[in-house]
């Protein structure tokens, strides 16, 4: 039923489509004004809605330059309940300014982590507010407004755009061309042994020479108890509930697939806000099975984690960090002669 609806709604890609073309060749012409800033400004996104693993790049960018730069984050703040440009302080929340900045907040208090759905009123916010000497852009590669120093566009592995068409019938925001916009090609969740035919393969697929194409992978971390709860019970468990609101649940499911362990999905969309009929329904999934524990993924825990209905349950977070499958010095450089010689 779902693909049939999708081929039904092929017009509407269409005419979505034509309207997005419009608006990026009258970027292109001059027509419409794209502003830039005096600040570095790098830019993490994607053609497609979601899922390419803009979050843990991000994170990539923050331990690379962290150490020797004044950094900023700038997102949307996706499924926040406030307006405007908002800066991330002890007391913020996901509603405040939504799960993933919140994660980089709650891990690098080293950054200032901003959210403004206008980027450019966000990346004057911070210069006056702030000061950074870097600002990493969160899903911005469609804000046209901007013009940011470096673009890095990520391509989900499994779900290429030159494969993709157009939403509603696909996941592309705009047509494959807007790869030309990019600096720095990203192929992501590639598997860890990727022979050298097939990224020769992909890199003729994208076809987008001379920009620099690389390719990377995503690593599970250890568990981490988001209510104190003992890892010994991780341990023991024989039934796993794999809690999550992400884009994409398919690669968690797989994973767990290997811990040997009857495993239960209980998933939701994307930045799903956990309502009391939620709890109410994670609690008796639980209560169902003797030895059971929840695991969920470290976005979904920074919604999770306000929830007192739940603190009583023995309920982890798997964290997960960017691995490079090829060209880890030759990206890693790139970024670094930005940052140094702009």
């Amino acid at each position: 039923m779902v693909t049939v609806l999708r081929y039904i709604l092929i017009p509407v890609s269409l005419i979505y489509g034509g309207i997005t073309f419009v608006r990026n060749k009258l970027y292109d012409w001059g027509v419409l004004k794209s502003s830039s800033f005096d600040v570095k400004t790098i830019l993490v996104g994607n053609l497609s809605a979601g899922g390419t693993g803009k979050t843990p790049h991000i994170e990539y960018l923050i331990r690379l330059l962290s150490d020797e730069y004044r950094l900023a984050t700038l997102s949307r703040g996706y499924g926040r309940k406030t307006q405007g440009f908002v800066l991330a302080n002890t007391d913020s929340t996901a509603s405040d300014i939504g799960d993933e900045p919140l994660q980089f907040f709650q891990k690098f208090e080293q950054v200032k982590v901003a959210v403004s759905a206008k980027r450019v009123t966000g990346i004057m916010e911070l210069m006056i507010q702030e000061e950074p000497e870097v600002i990493l852009l969160d899903d911005a590669f469609q804000h046209r407004q901007l013009k940011a120093g470096l673009s890095i566009l990520l391509m989900d592995f499994n779900v290429p755009f030159y494969k993709d068409f157009m939403l509603p019938t696909g996941y592309l925001r705009e047509f494959a061309s807007g790869k030309k916009r990019a600096d720095i090609i990203l192929v992501t969740k590639c598997p860890q042994e990727l022979s050298q035919e097939e990224k020769d393969k992909i890199r003729s697929r994208i076809n987008a020479a001379p920009i620099p194409i690389y390719f990377s992978t995503i690593v599970y971390g250890k568990p981490v108890s988001l209510f104190g709860s003992s890892s010994e019970l991780l341990e023991q468990s024989k039934r796993i509930i794999v809690l999550t609101g992400i884009a994409n649940p398919t690669p968690l499911h797989n994973y767990m697939a290997s811990w040997r362990k009857e495993v239960t999905p209980l998933t939701y969309p994307d930045h799903h806000p956990f309502s009391n009929k939620d709890v109410n329904r994670i609690i008796e999934a639980y209560n169902q099975h003797p030895d059971t524990v929840i695991l969920t993924t470290e976005k979904d825990a920074m919604r999770l984690r306000d929830l007192n209905e739940l603190v009583h349950l023995p309920l982890f977070y798997l964290p997960i960090e960017v691995q490079f499958v090829e060209g880890k010095d030759k990206f890693s450089k790139l970024i670094q002669n930005y940052v140094t010689n702009n």
